[in-house]
């Protein structure tokens, strides 16, 4: 069960920096000033410099990880206690783990580079891999 948690750890982490391409973008795009005093000007947020697609799409990825992190947590940690001592079973938990958080490492880069037809699959690989964490642990 350490290698699912592991995978769990490093998916929190990923969660926490996918917001840094965007962020590093907003600051490029408005300026330090304005990028410090969160506002890029008086009228904020009804007009705000439009983003790059790049930047609108790394948001996108880093919103899409926060979402789908709820349900990764939930199943490894159901699986944490409803596995106890079974090996076997731990090891297929540790396994989906890790998919997820290949995957969920594959999806931003393919989503903010724009790469066409894999950004679905992608995603519904770590999809899958949160059902499998749970059939495994609930079957």
């Amino acid at each position: 069960m350490e290698t699912a948690i592991y995978y769990l750890a490093l998916s929190g982490v990923l969660t926490i920096l996918l917001w840094t391409p965007y962020i590093l973008g907003r600051l490029f795009l408005w300026g330090l000033p304005a990028f410090l005093s969160n506002y890029p000007n008086n009228n904020y947020p009804a007009e705000q410099p439009e983003p790059p697609v790049w930047m609108q799409r790394a948001q996108r990825a880093h919103l899409n990880m926060v979402e789908t992190m709820p349900a990764f947590i939930a199943v490894v940690i159901a699986a944490v206690f409803i596995l106890q001592g079974n090996v076997e079973a731990g090891a297929t938990v540790g396994m989906w783990a890790q998919i997820f958080f290949l995957a969920r490492l594959a999806h931003p880069i393919v989503f903010i580079l724009g790469i066409p037809y894999l950004r679905t699959p992608v995603y519904l690989v770590s999809w899958l891999a949160i059902l499998m964490i749970g059939a495994t642990t609930l079957l």
